[in-house]
């Protein structure tokens, strides 16, 4: 029996060929990671020279806190005569942005977006990058200080990496910050199609105070039609579809961290034309780095808000001081929407009784929403078009939360015992948030707006 998806593979592919292969072909051998375990930072472990100094590769938990990527891992990597070895996959997959919601996308490693990439400052790297796409690729590290011939710009500074073929980065990391990796042939494809990621370079010696929890996001932007089941990368202006790390709320992983706990969030943009006010509710924030480094002590600034213009990182730290279940969110409104928001027709304030009267009598049960605004899209259980979702939410403790798109929450429990870490530092989702008694708005009674001399 044919599946759907195998179906829409089988059918695209023959119909105008621009459909890659499908996920799962191997299209060459690989290289082999050995014997070693990947995940294991000590195997084969040595130093290696920079300049007049001698580093050895840094270690996670040791020479840094590790960062948790939202719905994505981190890379593997082992240590071989003192380089930290990674291995890229591009590839075509399946990929889900939120329940509901799926596309066949580029990504690596069988994510989209792609896994994030840790190091040191000093650590010598080396990037095994396999294509097993059918369209050739590079790999950009965009922000790095780096030899020119490894600075992955097709054509420019390096042979295309055709299908099939492995390619070798190797370079020494000379700074630390939050950098990011994308395409860089034909990118308004490529980069479209989700090929990004990534990258952060821990400080070799403390900067500043290390954080207790350390995050990391991308900002993207897609155009995907209603129906269909490939981002439309000739879009050029109008996307229909945000996210957080290749996902839209309400398919977004919150930020779950204890009371007190000192609190760093990294947000790379590489949407294609849309720069990102990151919002953060119940906490202020310092602006601590952009992708050019360091900002001195001096020249940092409080926020709630942090402008990331696109091809930028920006990252953030506060102490979580105030429990509870915070927003944070791009304050553009059209960019807290799904893909269903896109092309409404605005009926605000129409006066529409009689007209659904008649439509009824064809339809029935039809009711034109939006009238009254459009929160009550995303509540109504209404038939979908295919591979569609409402453009805002989910079902809150209270509410429906009429927000999508990039949307997600940070959640700041008191520490006790029930609050569960996993080896990667990530906590479990505790839940929604129980507020104690007296903490929540709710109805005024009769007798409170007496008191207080207000009157409804």
């Amino acid at each position: 029996m044919i599946s759907r998806r195998n179906l829409i593979l089988t059918g695209a592919a023959l119909a105008g060929g621009t459909l890659l292969n499908p996920p799962g072909q191997i299209l060459a051998q690989t290289p082999s990671m050995g014997d070693k375990n990947v995940t294991d930072p000590d195997s084969v472990q040595s130093t290696v020279n920079v300049g007049n100094r001698t580093f050895s590769p840094g270690k996670p938990g040791v020479d840094y806190r590790p960062v948790v990527t939202p719905n994505l891992p981190t890379l593997p990597w082992q240590i071989v005569n003192g380089i930290k070895v990674f291995h890229l996959v591009v590839e075509e997959m399946w990929h889900e942005f939120t329940p509901g919601l799926e596309a066949i996308c580029w990504g690596y490693n069988g994510h989209v977006h792609g896994p994030t990439l840790e190091a040191v400052e000093g650590d010598r790297v080396r990037i095994y990058v396999t294509n097993k796409l059918k369209a050739p690729t590079t790999i950009h590290w965009h922000g790095f200080l780096l030899p020119n011939g490894m600075d992955g710009v097709g054509g420019l500074t390096q042979k295309l990496i055709n299908s099939g073929q492995t390619f070798k980065y190797e370079f020494t990391l000379r700074q630390h910050g939050s950098l990011m990796y994308h395409s860089h042939h034909d990118e308004m494809t490529q980069m479209g199609m989700g090929l990004m990621g990534s990258f952060i370079i821990h400080p070799r010696e403390p900067v500043w105070d290390p954080p207790d929890r350390d995050f990391v996001f991308m900002l993207s932007e897609w155009r995907l039609d209603n129906g269909t089941y490939r981002p439309n990368i000739m879009e050029m202006s109008d996307f229909n579809l945000l996210t957080f790390n290749a996902k839209a709320f309400p398919g977004t992983e919150p930020l779950v961290v204890k009371s007190g706990e000192r609190v760093r969030i990294r947000i790379g943009n590489l949407s294609a034309i849309d720069n990102h006010p990151i919002h953060l509710h119940g906490h202020s924030f310092t602006v601590m780095e952009t992708d050019g480094g360091r900002i001195p002590e001096s020249a940092r600034w409080p926020e709630t808000t942090m402008f990331v213009p696109v091809g930028t990182t920006r990252t953030i730290e506060f102490v979580a001081g105030a429990p509870g279940d915070w927003p944070l969110h791009c304050h553009m409104t059209h960019h807290t929407m799904n893909q269903m928001g896109h092309n409404t027709p605005n009926t605000v304030g129409v006066r529409n009784a009689a007209y659904d009267k008649e439509v009824q009598k064809i339809i029935p049960g039809y009711m034109t929403m939006g009238s009254e605004g459009m929160g009550d899209m995303g509540m109504m259980h209404m038939a979908m078009p295919e591979n569609s979702v409402a453009m805002m939410g989910a079902y809150g403790p209270f509410d429906y939360i009429t927000m999508g798109g990039m949307f997600t929450v940070l959640k700041v429990r008191e520490n006790d015992p029930s609050l569960k870490e996993d080896a990667s530092g990530k906590i479990t989702d505790p839940g929604w948030y129980q507020h104690p008694e007296g903490t929540i708005a709710g109805p005024a009674s009769v007798d409170e707006l007496n008191q207080d001399g207000i009157k409804v």
